[in-house]
């Protein structure tokens, strides 16, 4: 007769993730403290098992304040490309950003030849964290066309890039983008407040104005158990 065993953490692995299904967003979970008086652990054995929760999108963490249930995973559709806040709240999630940075700067190679500009132009440079209930979802960096600095007049934090554009006479028109998957970096890890080793959807998108004049180049980084794309298909005959 054999013996299964299950290694300590792994066993309050599944009795947390029975307790994250009936609970509600942003309800708090055990902290490690609570978790190794109520299983006998240690310390070591109770982050493991939250850190495996996180690494599978279930739960969050907030430094100094603990970890907190997490909504459900935000999806797209493949197919269209719609403003993170406005996609947001349109799923009843709270939208917010934290500006990371912003400046006017010279173009690397890549950015000058797809924004169709001289050697070394200038460029704005914009990069945000984009939340969804407070819970960071995203690292978005994006790249514009010099001659777009008013940009940097708006509150980037609060106000919406592309309502801004249309505001300086460069409306957004259609674009193209590419979806890869990556792992996060230490910095993305730090961003993101996600455990080593997460994956990461890494989107590229290039987005022409109504002249087919390239407006913006965009990178986005988003937690892979955060979010996710919706594929609509049809059978090739």
């Amino acid at each position: 007769m054999s013996v299964e065993f299950a290694p300590k953490y792994h066993q309050i692995e599944q009795a947390l993730r029975v307790r994250v299904a009936a609970a509600r967003p942003h309800d708090p979970v055990p902290s490690e403290a609570e978790l190794c008086e109520e299983f006998g652990v240690s310390r070591m054995t109770a982050r493991a098992a939250l850190q495996r929760l996180a690494a599978d999108g279930l739960v969050y963490r907030r430094v100094g304040r603990g970890t907190f249930v997490a909504p459900p995973v935000t999806q797209r559709r493949a197919d269209m490309l719609v403003r993170f806040s406005a996609e947001m709240r349109r799923r009843g999630r709270r939208p917010s950003s934290r500006l990371l940075g912003a400046e006017v700067r010279p173009a690397g190679p890549d950015e000058a030849a797809r924004l169709a500009l001289e050697p070394g132009a200038d460029v704005v440079a914009v990069s945000r964290l984009r939340l969804a209930d407070d819970v960071p979802v995203a690292i978005e960096r994006a790249v514009f066309p010099g001659d777009l600095r008013g940009l940097l007049d708006a509150d980037l934090a609060r106000d919406s890039l592309h309502e801004t554009l249309v505001r300086l006479g460069r409306a957004p028109a259609h674009g193209h983008a590419s979806v890869d998957a990556h792992p996060a970096t230490e910095d993305d890890c730090r961003l993101l407040d996600l455990p080593p080793g997460s994956a990461l959807l890494v989107e590229r998108r290039l987005i022409l104005d109504r002249d087919d004049h390239p407006l913006e180049l965009t990178e986005s980084r988003y937690a892979g158990a955060r979010y996710g794309l919706q594929v609509a298909f049809s059978m090739d005959s």
